[in-house]
């Protein structure tokens, strides 16, 4: 099996494997709030999810974060990066789309490499060098180029139906006259989402120091990568953007402040890791 393959069979397996749990948490959901049969009318729900989210989670990404096509006229330096980086890594010229904010920071997303995007905010293009901004597009491209786009998508599309559908267990869950039921339903409500989250957050941070890899090899300069990332990590503190928070782990940092609790349940990686991940491949790719 050629390495394309079993690249393309990983990421399948790994977007089922996350489909199925996802739709199984639904499923339980469905369960505490009817028994049986609202668990039945929840996999029905799951199905539609699943297919939604296969299809269109490129487009629900795209629309939540207000992006808008990018045109080579309007951008014909990041057009030309684009291509010459595609060209290095193997990979076909994706859509480009720049998201209405000053935040710097920048995601992909599509099912598969002919069906891929690129964003990046008004903010990034301001912030980095040419050299900095080569290393982020050549990260999201190696989020492409490693099939990453389709399994973060549907993580984010599925765990943002999920932390909606929860909340009707609060008002339809559970016996009304039971303290138990409320109870239960209150539970339901907390655990579900954190639940997602932690599905997703086992998913996301190993394939963005995969990412961080690729694309330094991909640029040939870790160091561009690494002094993005910390800029970036600085401008998104500085500039919190407001996004759903099913798509954070599409972005290559978080777009929003989380520290304590919350940063325990984070999709990425701490910015000082993959940094250190990177400056240590310099000998090796130097």
């Amino acid at each position: 099996m050629t390495t394309t393959r079993k690249s393309n069979f990983s990421a399948a397996l790994r977007t089922t494997i996350l489909m199925a749990t996802l739709g199984g948490l639904l499923i339980a959901i469905g369960y505490a709030i009817g028994g049986i049969q609202i668990a039945s009318v929840f996999l029905a729900i799951a199905l539609v999810m699943n297919g939604v989210a296969y299809w269109f989670s490129d487009k629900i990404a795209i629309a939540s974060a207000r992006a808008k096509p990018l045109s080579e006229q309007e951008a014909p330096g990041i057009y030309q990066m684009v291509r010459e980086l595609t060209t290095r890594a193997d990979l076909p010229m994706p859509k480009l789309y720049m998201i209405p904010s000053d935040q710097p920071n920048a995601f992909a997303t599509g099912r598969n490499p002919k069906h891929a995007a690129v964003a990046v905010t008004q903010g990034i293009t301001k912030l980095l060098s040419e050299d900095e901004l080569r290393g982020v597009i050549a990260h999201e491209l190696a989020h492409v180029k490693n099939r990453d786009i389709l399994t973060q998508s549907v993580a984010s599309a599925i765990g943002a139906m999920i932390t909606y559908l929860a909340y009707f267990a609060l008002w339809f869950g559970g016996d009304s006259d039971s303290p138990l039921g409320l109870i239960g339903s209150l539970a339901l409500v907390l655990l579900a989402p954190i639940a997602a989250t932690l599905i997703q957050l086992g998913v996301s941070r190993q394939r963005e120091f995969a990412a961080d890899a690729t694309g330094a090899q991909v640029t040939g300069n870790p160091e561009s990568l690494a002094s993005a990332l910390l800029r970036l990590e600085e401008g998104a503190k500085a500039m919190p953007m407001q996004v759903n928070q099913a798509t954070e782990p599409l972005y290559i940092v978080r777009p929003f402040k989380g520290g304590g609790i919350a940063g325990l349940f984070s999709t990425h990686p701490p910015i000082e890791e993959r940094v250190r991940r990177l400056r240590q491949m310099r000998p090796a790719i130097g």
